[in-house]
């Protein structure tokens, strides 16, 4: 990568996870603030924690649409500032009901798509799988950050300071954009990291490609509907302090990511990523039952958070590498864009249902429910192809007309290692599913129309 390309995936992975920090340091300790709010119910705190999802899936992939008609920039700073209103409102309410106005506008500063067009936009084809990766390992690891820094800033200045912070966070997100991401040359549709709305309808009738929604979809659900519960079962049930709680957090998480590593490793190097999934969902089922029936004892409930804590790394690491293996090699960002709509979803309906379930039932409601969603999960995913190891690529080839493309696409299906080959005669790229082990990097330069670099990267 070039400087400039370097310094625009750092920066958008710097806006991008500033954004994620702010919704996610609530997740640990909304539950126990908003019992003091006024008109406050198991369903509404529920409601609260979930509701940025609905807003967030609704407007995500309009967002990226309209900035390729206004521009990256604009519509990312639109976004962050929807964002600070809905921090400073969820900051200024002493009600649920403003809370939950709150986190919907925060929800609606949806810049994900826009930011990944923008990255798109400021990297070369060969290059852009390095910027996409270090974006998404920063939405990771703000998760991670999140669920400690949360409890700790809760003890120092309160929730409303978390959502004052956050708000600060925005302005110097958009500081960040102003200063450091580097103005695009050209932008353009890109079908590698957008969605192409003619293609839903495809999409979304591809069954494997659905039990992924499906199933993250359900990982996210299980995650805030967890979280209503988690924190009261610390506090309540386990006497763990809640000026504690951020070590027990730190501690699951740090274990779940190093007991998650061999996992990945037999699952990328061996070729079994079926099983290490599926063993990962059963390990998130066992988790959660375990959080039931544990959540009386200190290191019980840890135990258990640590099972659940390494499933849930597991999964949320495999899951899109499962997307962009089964998804058609032109089809990618539209199959990525349903998947993250389908994410945010889940976490609606989780902060939805869990809250439902713990005004009912109490937290060992929530976890059944949540096993029982794990299991369901099982049973679709174990009917899931093996994934084919191939690889997506991309490969510049230039202004194409028709029957140039297609024998263009004849010629590339000869190339060691190419399994499929479309040319997209708009875009000047062919789009390619690849054994890696196979492929024949060097025949597969020669019809780049970049001279002298490999213009191949992939996903």
């Amino acid at each position: 990568m070039s400087p400039q390309e370097k310094r625009a995936a750092v920066s958008l992975a710097g806006i991008f996870s500033t954004r994620m920090l702010g919704l996610f340091m609530i997740l640990p300790v909304f539950a126990i603030y908003a019992e003091h709010l006024s008109g406050s119910t198991p369903m509404l705190i529920g409601l609260a924690i979930g509701i940025y999802g609905l807003t967030q899936a609704v407007f995500q992939i309009p967002f990226g649409l309209l900035s390729d008609r206004f521009g990256r920039k604009p519509m990312i700073y639109i976004g962050l500032i929807i964002f600070a209103i809905g921090s400073v409102v969820a900051a200024l309410s002493d009600s649920i009901y403003g809370v939950i106005l709150g986190r919907s506008i925060q929800g609606g500063g949806a810049i994900a798509a826009a930011v990944m067009a923008l990255a798109a936009d400021l990297t070369r084809e060969e290059h852009r799988l390095k910027a996409m990766a270090i974006l998404g390992a920063s939405m990771g690891m703000s998760f991670s950050v999140a669920l400690v820094m949360g409890p700790v800033l809760s003890g120092w200045i309160g929730v409303p300071g978390i959502f004052w912070t956050t708000s600060v966070l925005a302005l110097v997100a958009m500081v960040l954009l102003k200063l450091w991401v580097p103005d695009p040359i050209e932008s353009r549709f890109r079908r590698d990291a957008q969605p192409v709305p003619a293609q839903f309808k495809q999409v979304l009738g591809d069954g494997q490609l659905m039990r992924l929604n499906f199933g993250v979809f359900v990982l996210h659900l299980i995650l805030t509907a967890s979280f209503i519960a988690v924190p009261l079962s610390l506090r309540d049930e386990a006497g763990i302090g809640t000026e504690y709680h951020w070590a027990v957090y730190l501690g699951v998480m740090l274990g779940g990511i190093a007991l998650m590593v061999p996992f990945i490793i037999v699952a990328e190097k061996r070729r079994r990523m079926k099983q290490v999934f599926l063993i990962g969902i059963t390990l998130l089922m066992l988790g959660l039952w375990g959080l039931d029936l544990l959540r009386h004892s200190a290191w019980g409930i840890i135990a258990a958070l640590l099972v659940f804590f390494t499933a849930f790394n597991l999964l949320e690491a495999s899951l899109p590498s499962l997307v962009a293996k089964m998804a058609p090699p032109d089809k990618k960002g539209t199959a990525m864009g349903i998947y993250s709509s389908s994410q945010f979803l889940g976490a609606f309906c989780g902060g939805a249902f869990g809250g439902m379930i713990y005004g009912t039932i109490g937290a060992g409601g929530i976890f059944v429910f949540s096993a029982l969603m794990a299991a369901l999960w099982l049973f679709w995913a174990a009917t899931m192809r093996n994934p084919r190891y191939l690889s997506t690529h991309m490969l510049k080839v230039g202004p194409v007309n028709e029957d140039e493309a297609r024998h263009l696409e004849a010629q590339l299906a000869q190339v060691r290692g190419v399994a499929e080959a479309i040319v997209i005669l708009e875009d000047g790229v062919a789009y390619l599913k690849v054994d890696n082990h196979a492929l024949d990097k060097e025949a597969l330069s020669r019809f780049s129309v970049v001279r002298g670099e490999m213009a191949v990267t992939s996903t």
